[in-house]
């Protein structure tokens, strides 16, 4: 077990022969008790660092400011690491099949779904005998030309219990054994969507802590390695004593901001908590975050609340009345919590500035995929960020011409956002995209992935400083003063082509002057 990460005890560090994006100039970037205490022009005649101080030569690297991913379930990206990919599935019948394989090579192999890992892996009962339930993950039913059925699934799974959530983690598909082991009843379809879905992922995830922690220790440092130093997690459940006991263990490599959401406000007031507020224990790494609230759904169950009906009919779900989310921003602004508003359909992010409005209070509403256009300046105005997630732009285009036809103009409307005054902060909403900060600022600036598709509405891309200010905290650029949370990069991201740019390589990243990923 090692001790949590104290900025104040990080060990003076220079950086030596580094560049900034768009520089031809090498700095020497020092770093002393967490921070950037100097960004120096390099010199032969420099004065001479003192003897203890680490020097390591970047030889012309360019340095960034650490990477935010704003909008994370970390969890559930750990979880979903381990579990059987069902994203490739181009229909029902494909997602079945593929479910069926795998129960029959497990069949075959002997090969189970432990704690060790392997995909699928669910608490069973314990008993002797006990299968473990079968859970996939990351299906899109949204662009499917058949739907799902408790019978297709049934038909596949011999009796096991499975369990299959969508890529937006709004719906599950059961078989009638999981429905049955897990108390749930599902019509024919054998969907659950919205709350009844998130209990029951909720419920797919109780393992063993070790088992979890684990693999949360292992993406967050796959996620240092891609230059995050931070996230935002939106786990649905009570989050701070988890991390807690995570950095106890030895967890050092992100800082992280903890959700709280509505269920878990009064105990939060109680317990003295406020978003921003160092907790206690975690030696820097843990704050408490935003108080996060679900008004609508989600594109792909047709949940979203829009002001037009979908093709197939109603305009999706309001899941808090506008009654009820006023009183929650004014109860978060009397309790010093900022809230972030999920609110996803046109309607949905009408209702949610009306509530920041007069609650008289600034927050963020996550995601902002469908926005009037009368709406956008309004983010700007009452201060309310715009925590977007740009991957999900072209994971969705053919569900949003689908479903919003002749309106995909105001989709996912990045330029129009910022243009208007808005403040962007990018995310993944990992595991619905990759917990890649590269893979959002490409989907930004490109609109397009190298699959040979053209860009989708080029004309709401970002430029790429402007992505990667919105990956910063606003930050962009590396000042002195700032704390020494920094990605250091092969390329300079403002010139690298498209390809590039969307894998860059992170030669290193530091966290409050230490090396978490590279520095050797």
């Amino acid at each position: 077990m090692s001790a949590p990460l104290d900025p104040c005890l990080a060990p003076d560090l220079v950086l030596a022969s580094a560049r900034q994006p768009g520089d031809e100039i090498c700095f020497d970037v020092h770093l002393r008790g967490g921070a950037v205490s100097a960004i120096i022009p390099s010199r032969q005649d420099a004065p001479a660092v003192p003897a203890a101080t680490r020097v390591v030569d970047l030889d012309g690297r360019y340095v960034i400011p650490g990477l935010w991913d704003e909008h994370v379930h970390m969890t559930q990206w750990a979880l979903a690491s381990n579990r059987m990919d069902l994203s490739d599935a181009g229909s029902a019948r494909e997602a079945a099949a593929v479910v069926g394989s795998h129960i029959a090579g497990s069949r075959v192999t002997g090969a189970g779904d432990g704690f060790t890992g392997g995909t699928g892996v669910s608490s069973g009962t314990g008993a002797p005998g006990d299968v473990q339930t079968l859970v996939g993950v990351g299906f899109r039913d949204a662009v499917w030309p058949d739907l799902p059925s408790l019978g297709l699934l049934d038909g596949v799974t011999r009796g096991r219990p499975t369990a299959l959530i969508s890529h937006d983690l709004h719906c599950v598909w059961l078989n009638s054994a999981a429905a049955q082991r897990y108390g749930v009843r599902v019509d024919a379809d054998g969907l659950l969507r919205e709350d009844p879905a998130f209990a029951l992922t909720r419920a797919l995830g109780r393992l063993p802590d070790a088992v979890v922690d684990k693999w949360v220790q292992q993406a967050g440092q796959a996620a240092a390695a891609r230059g995050v130093v931070g996230i935002v997690d939106f786990e649905m459940t009570w989050n701070r004593d988890a991390w807690l006991r995570r950095i106890s263990g030895g967890f050092a490599a992100l800082k992280v901001e903890a959700g709280v959401y509505p269920q878990d406000l009064d105990r939060a007031v109680a317990e003295g908590l406020r978003t921003g507020l160092a907790v206690a224990g975690s030696g820097g790494l843990l704050t408490v975050g935003p108080l996060k609230v679900l008004i609508d759904g989600s594109l792909n169950t047709r949940t979203a609340y829009c002001v037009d009906p979908y093709p197939n009919g109603g305009h999706g779900l309001l899941t808090v009345s506008e009654p009820e989310l006023l009183a929650l921003l004014v109860r978060a602004r009397q309790a010093g919590f900022v809230p972030a508003v999920h609110a996803i359909g046109d309607a949905a992010n009408r209702v949610a500035l009306d509530a920041f409005e007069a609650a008289g209070i600034a927050g963020r509403v996550e995601h902002a995929q469908f926005v009037r256009s009368e709406d956008f300046a309004r983010f700007g105005r009452l201060g309310v960020t715009a925590s977007v997630q740009p991957a999900h732009a072209l994971d969705d285009r053919d569900a949003a011409e689908a479903n919003w036809p002749g309106r995909t103009d105001r989709s996912f409307p990045l330029r129009s956002l910022l243009a208007a005054g808005a403040a962007l902060a990018l995310g993944s909403d990992a595991p619905v995209s990759l917990l890649d900060p590269w893979t959002a600022m490409s989907a930004a600036t490109a609109r397009a992935r190298q699959d040979g598709r053209g860009p989708w509405h080029a004309e709401q891309a970002l430029t790429r400083q402007e992505a990667l200010t919105a990956s910063t905290r606003g930050r962009g650029r590396l000042r002195a003063g700032d704390p020494a949370d920094i990605a250091v990069l092969d390329g300079d991201p403002l010139t690298v082509p498209d390809a590039e740019f969307a894998a860059m390589p992170v030669a290193a990243t530091l966290l409050a002057g230490r090396f978490t990923h590279g520095g050797q």
